[in-house]
Order: C-alpha cells, then sequence, then structure tokens
C-alpha cells in the first residue's frame, strides 16, 4: 500500500502529427516556456505547475499523403485563467482559433469554454468566479 501524498501529476504527454504547429500553438497563445526539445519528435512546455509535452506520433499512425491528420482522444486539458475569459476567448476566435462560446452551469461558481488546438485535442478554459 502507497502513503498518501508520496504521487502527483508532473506531466502530461500528447501525441501529435504537426509538434512544431502544436508548440507554437501552446506557447503563442498560452504563453507556455519551452522546457526541452528535439525538433520535430518531442517538445516539453512548462504549463503552470505541471508540464504538457508532445511526442511524434510513430510512422505507422501518420497520415497518408493529402489527409490531415486529426488526434482521436477522449481527454480534454483544462486551463485555468485568472480572469477575463470572455477577452482571451474573443482573441483566440480572432486569431482562428476554433472556440466554442462561455457556459456556466448552475451550482459551479465558474465561467467555461472549451476549443481545440490544430490537431483536434480538446482544451477547456476555466475562470473560478469570486
Amino acid at each position: 500500500m502507497t502513503q498518501q501524498g508520496q504521487f502527483s501529476l508532473g506531466r502530461i504527454i500528447l501525441f501529435g502529427y504537426a509538434v512544431d504547429q502544436l508548440k507554437s500553438f501552446y506557447v503563442d497563445h498560452f504563453g507556455f516556456s519551452i522546457v526541452e526539445e528535439v525538433k520535430d519528435q518531442w517538445i516539453v512546455l512548462q504549463a503552470g505547475q505541471i508540464e504538457l509535452a508532445i511526442h511524434k506520433i510513430g510512422q505507422g499512425y501518420e497520415p497518408k499523403e493529402g489527409e490531415v491528420f486529426r488526434v482521436e482522444s477522449n481527454t480534454k486539458l483544462v486551463f485555468y485563467i485568472k480572469d477575463n475569459l470572455t477577452s482571451f476567448r474573443q482573441q483566440l476566435a480572432d486569431q482562428g482559433v476554433s472556440i466554442g462560446d462561455i457556459k456556466s452551469f448552475e451550482g459551479i461558481n465558474s465561467l467555461f469554454c472549451d476549443g481545440e488546438d490544430p490537431e483536434g485535442n480538446v482544451f477547456q478554459l476555466e475562470q473560478k468566479l469570486a
């Protein structure tokens, strides 16, 4: 039996095809900093208290010539934003990012909106309200 508190989540790895495009997306839009990089194969970004890594998919999973790669995942990354979700959401939309409307849910004191990165990884922005 393990002791409670012995483990913590340190890194999430996304598998992707266009590693540089995904790197640019998360660095440019979210301001994450690069921790380590192997060009076109592997990138680790500092995303708050955890790292977000992007790993190049294996050749057997690469799209055929002329096809667009879209990820199939049931994972949603949630990024907390301290304030001004409305403004940041609009900024992303103006830059061509696929981003949904802002929503709220009864009993939860937050605002939410979902978006997608260039390969279809779903992310959510959450602003906790006072």
